[in-house]
Formats: C-alpha cells, structure tokens, sequence
C-alpha cells in the first residue's frame, strides 16, 4: 500500500547511530549484523530503505559468489531493487526534502568519462553500483545515494512498485535500443521478473503483438496479466512453429531474449523476420555460445547488447503510475530484513511458485 505524506514523517523518526544489515559473508551464508548508520556526503542522500526486490543477480552472488568478472571477495550486503525515504541530506543536496519518498537507481556512475558525457552512462566504467562488488546493497535499515540518482515518486505509488522500477527500466532501455514502434509484433524468451517486466514495457511503447515463452504455467498467466497476447509454454509446444503459425511465417519485429538460456537465444533469434532486431538481455552461464551467423548476414537481423539502462528512471516511473499496467500481483513473497537468508532461499529454490521476492528493511508495509 502506498503511505500517506502525514505517516512518513513518522516512518522517518530519529535518526539512529546503528543499524541492521543482512551481510553475506560467504555463498549461502547471510548473517544479520549492527552496523554503523552511513554518513552522508555534501551530495548526498541518506535513505530509509521501505523495500528491495530479490534479483536474479542477488541469487547469483548468493550461489556462486560471483558473476563474471565481478567476484565476492569480502562480505558484501546484496540487493538493489530498492526504494525508501530520505531520512536525511548532504548540504549541497537542492532536489529532495526530508521525508520524500524516492525510488533508487542503483548504479552511481562518474560523469565525466565519454560514455556519460554521451548518455550511455550504464557503459560507465567507473560505476559504484548496489550489491555489484565491492558496493554493498540495500538490503540494509539505511543507505546513502548521490542525489542525482534519486527520483521523487507520487503518493499513490507504493515503495514496492517504485522498488520494480529497476527491472521495469530493462524493458525500456532495450525497447529503446531496438527502436520499437507502436504496432509492432515482439517475441520475449523467457518470463523471469525482468521478462515479465519486459512484456509490460513493450506494452507501453505500443507493441500489438506480444508472443511471450516459458515453461512455467504461473509465469505465462502473470504475462497475459500484463498484456501477452499470445503465450508458449516449451515443455508442450514447439517455439519456432508457434511463431511462424501466429505471424503468418513473417516472424517478430523485435525479440528479446531475457533468460539467459541458449537454446532461448537461439530462438530468438529465428523467430526474427527479415530486417528485424533481436536484444540480448540475459546472459548465458557460458561465455561463448553458437549462433547461426548465415541466418544474421543474410536476413540483416540488427543484435542489440542491453547492459542495465540509462535515462529511464522518470519514464519508468510515470508508466508505473499510470494506472494502466497492475504490477502489484507480481509480489508474491514477503519478508522482513531478519529473514532475508529466507528470501533468498524462496526466490532460488521455488521459481516455479514466486514470481518476484521483496525484503523489507525496516518491516513489513
């Protein structure tokens, strides 16, 4: 539920010197910790984080403690699908008040380098992003944030919607790299939480045609909630044919494959019609995978690299808010900061049942 502006300055209360934090000190080992409240800097924000969604990034850390090139090598506090309230400012700080409530892109980039002063901040190489190491996350009481990646949120927006901001923001950004257009028929491999997410924000940007694959039942519903007009669930039918019989043979305008699986990447790939455009969004557990490189020439199939986002955030936000998409249904699961280890185990272990986890730091809403 949203929170009435005469609350929050209830929910704010005195400012503590410590706080709690779900600490990982090692893979599948979260500890419950008090820790000093963060000091703010001069543009800065100290937040009371309301909520933080469970990523598939988090789970992955949790298991493997790394991905990629980026490997936990000390404790680490995860999570970074997160919203709050400022609970206090930097002196230079001119954007936000005590009190306001905020959603938080997580990833705090150095504005100066070629790909900020272009836009594409996300390239960033210097970023200081949540729960990424060696960044701690907000699976904390408090965290501060450099106010310019902080974005006030209307009253009738609950934390939890605003903390689905983050995921929302990968479907907008990989609807903008492909240049989607109203009318457009897109296939979307894969219905985790950003797929599911995904299928919402091509809805936004007009698309008529939303074929949608997986293989779980709940997740297939959860996308026609959010406007999947046509759904494929694996284990029963076959992909390529499905999508051939739907669009006529023509294939999709735009794919986006969002699993992180191979054989999803593969079919995204064909499902695309000539001249069309394919969004590599997940990733693979491996590094190199084959690809028909003869099917790409010669169709002239455009292949997007979509890493996080950059510029959403207001867009994002004024989607969510609209009224138009019901993204509440998506939280399936709720738990306070102490059971965090319990979150991440819901989220890991029972994918088939929960479509998106969220802690709430300073308790349940």
């Amino acid at each position: 539920m949203s929170i009435e502006l005469k609350q929050v300055e209830h929910l704010v209360g005195e400012l503590p010197k410590t706080m709690k934090a779900a600490v990982m000190n090692r893979p599948f080992d979260i500890e419950i910790q008090e820790l000093p409240v963060p000091v703010v800097g001069k543009d800065e924000v100290l937040i009371k984080v309301m909520a933080v969604g469970v990523c598939g990034s988090d789970i992955h850390y949790y298991e493997h403690g790394k991905i990629g090139r980026y490997v936990v090598e000390k404790p680490i506090i995860l999570g970074h699908e997160c919203s709050g309230i400022v609970a206090k400012i930097g002196e230079d700080v001119t954007r936000f008040k005590v009190g306001d409530r905020v959603a938080i892109e997580p990833g705090v980039t150095c504005g100066r380098c070629e790909q900020c002063k272009s836009g594409r901040y996300n390239l960033c190489q210097e970023v200081q992003f949540l729960a990424t190491p060696p960044v701690d996350g907000a699976f904390a009481q408090y965290i501060k944030h450099r106010e310019d990646f902080l974005f006030q949120i209307p009253d009738d927006l609950s934390f939890e919607e605003a903390a689905l901001v983050e995921p929302f923001s990968v479907g907008i950004h990989a609807a903008r790299r492909t240049n989607l257009q109203p009318g457009s028929a897109v296939a979307i491999m894969g219905m985790g939480p950003v797929g599911l997410t995904a299928v919402a924000a091509v809805k936004a940007f007009g698309a008529e045609t939303v074929i949608v694959s997986d293989l779980e039942p709940k997740r297939l519903e959860a996308a026609k909630k959010l406007g999947a007009t046509h759904l494929i669930n694996i284990l029963e039918q076959d992909v390529d044919e499905e999508i051939k019989r739907i669009t006529k043979r023509r294939g999709v305008d735009v794919a986006f494959e969002t699993a992180g699986n191979p054989i999803a990447l593969q079919s995204a790939l064909r499902s695309v019609r000539r001249g069309g455009k394919l969004a590599i969004v997940g990733l693979p557990p491996q590094d190199e995978i084959g690809v028909n490189v003869p099917l790409i020439a010669d169709n002239e199939i455009d292949i997007y690299g979509i890493f996080r986002y950059a510029n959403t955030y207001p867009q994002g936000i004024k989607f969510l808010a609209s009224g138009n998409f019901d993204v509440k249904f998506l939280i399936t699961d709720r738990y306070s900061l102490d059971q965090t280890k319990d979150a991440m185990e819901q989220a890991r272990t029972n994918k088939n049942e929960s479509l998106k986890v969220v802690v709430y730091p300073n308790g349940l809403l």
